[in-house]
């Protein structure tokens, strides 16, 4: 169903792409990026592709039967063996278990190949999709947050025992 890879320099196109078209969209049930992040992109990218390598962050893109790419899902602020998770698919994608599908690859990636123990998460109380995909992998709420001046709720799951 998706296709699930590691950020690499030669996705820059696609996930610029991705963002403009679903920019409005994400808008809606997160914070924007900000104009800075699109006049800026190839420079983040690059940013991005270092702290990747230096451990400090997994991205990673994906994509449809088709090859298109549907959406992100990554692993930041890597600390003793723990990362926080976030995700976000194109609408024209939403609904499908497009999430779903790519946070489970991510969740066997954290444990098989970046070695992490747990994983944190964040969404908004109005955001139910996400919080449904959160709850299909086994997280589990651990406490009240704001996210961009709007009720959230934070999550946590054990990777290994």
């Amino acid at each position: 169903m998706v296709r699930v890879e590691r950020l690499r320099a030669d996705h820059a196109p696609a996930v610029l792409a991705f963002e403009l078209e679903n920019r409005e969209y994400f808008s809606r049930s997160i914070p924007d990026r900000g104009d800075a992040y699109f006049a800026e992109f190839a420079a983040l990218h690059r940013a991005r592709l270092a702290e990747q390598d230096a451990g400090e962050c997994h991205f990673h893109v994906v994509f449809d039967d088709d090859g298109a790419l549907v959406g992100r899902v990554n692993l930041v602020d890597v600390e003793d063996g723990i990362a926080e998770l976030g995700y976000r698919v194109a609408e024209r994608a939403a609904g499908r278990g497009v999430a779903t599908a790519a946070v489970a690859q991510v969740c066997q990636l954290a444990v098989t190949s970046y070695g992490l123990q747990a994983l944190r998460a964040v969404t908004t109380l109005d955001n139910a999709a996400s919080r449904a995909v959160l709850r299909r992998h086994g997280f589990t709420a651990v406490g009240d947050v704001t996210v961009d001046g709007r009720p959230g709720v934070r999550y946590v799951r054990r990777l290994v025992d």
